[in-house]
């Protein structure tokens, strides 16, 4: 049995018909332990398979590691960067609030960490990541999320995160979650239910509608009820509006609503956005 190292002295551990144990929300860099963790989450091995290529070694040589932030406020940036730079072993080399800034920085300069807000504008966060990976590039990322559903974490870790974490989090989660991504693992908040994220998908709640939605579809969602515009959700996913066009009319009626309206209901009553 393989041990995935835990966020807490106690843990939470999960067992499955894998022969693959879960401690809290910390998971080491056993090839085969990540790939079976990969099949339970719908086939995110797939990414995790083109990820796995990034250098793993048991001990990290000292150095300094470059760290780039975006997030659309600049008082949460400086807290950011305030809490990196008190550790001597991180260096915040890059700040913007933006995702287009964002991409261009990361593929330009490559720092060895990027810490993405999910909902940066101009450019949707999960794509940021979805190029980023096809380009190959080696920046472990981590997302800041106010989101813990499964469908967020699923989707994030799709598309190839390296880190998950939500901002009602700790200050320590946050420093942890750099110790582990740079040991080559993957780290998702101790506040996120992991034996709900992980569940195989034939004990996820068949009444569940957000399931059957494909990764575009829920990322048109998302931007939809956050009040985004048909025109800008093609800007910030680099597809044209006909095509947002046909994920709006496929998603409504997967999830039986007919309008945005609905849609925000639905988000609501699912604690996706506050009631503001």
């Amino acid at each position: 049995m393989t041990r995935l190292r835990g966020a807490n002295p106690e843990g939470t551990r999960i067992n499955n018909s894998n022969g693959l144990e879960l401690i809290g929300s910390k998971f080491a860099t056993n090839s085969q332990a990540l790939a079976s963790l990969w099949s339970i989450a719908h086939d995110v091995s797939a990414v995790w398979s083109a990820a796995s290529k990034y250098a793993m070694v048991p001990v990290r040589a000292p150095k300094t590691y470059s760290i780039m932030l975006a997030h659309p406020l600049t008082l949460v940036r400086e807290g950011l960067a305030a809490l990196c730079q008190q550790q001597t072993q991180y260096r915040v080399v890059d700040q913007c609030s933006d995702g287009s800034t964002a991409l261009r920085l990361i593929d330009s300069n490559r720092p060895d960490i990027a810490v993405l807000d999910l909902n940066l504008p101009d450019l949707f966060t999960l794509e940021i990541v979805r190029r980023l990976r096809l380009a190959q590039v080696k920046t472990r990322i981590v997302v800041l999320s106010s989101r813990k559903d499964r469908k967020t974490v699923v989707e994030a870790l799709r598309s190839g995160v390296n880190a998950f974490l939500l901002k009602s989090g700790s200050a320590n989660q946050f420093m942890e979650a750099f110790e582990e991504i740079l040991d080559g693992g993957i780290y998702i908040s101790p506040l996120v239910d992991l034996e709900n994220v992980f569940s195989p998908r034939q004990t996820v709640a068949p009444e569940d509608p957000l399931a059957a939605l494909s990764s575009r579809e829920y990322q048109v969602f998302s931007l939809l009820v956050e009040g985004t515009r048909p025109k800008e959700i093609g800007a910030r996913l680099g597809l044209n509006p006909k095509t947002i066009d046909t994920y709006r009319v496929n998603l409504m009626r997967k999830l039986d609503i007919h309008d945005v309206a609905g849609l925000v209901k639905f988000a609501i009553q699912r604690d996706l956005i506050s009631a503001r």
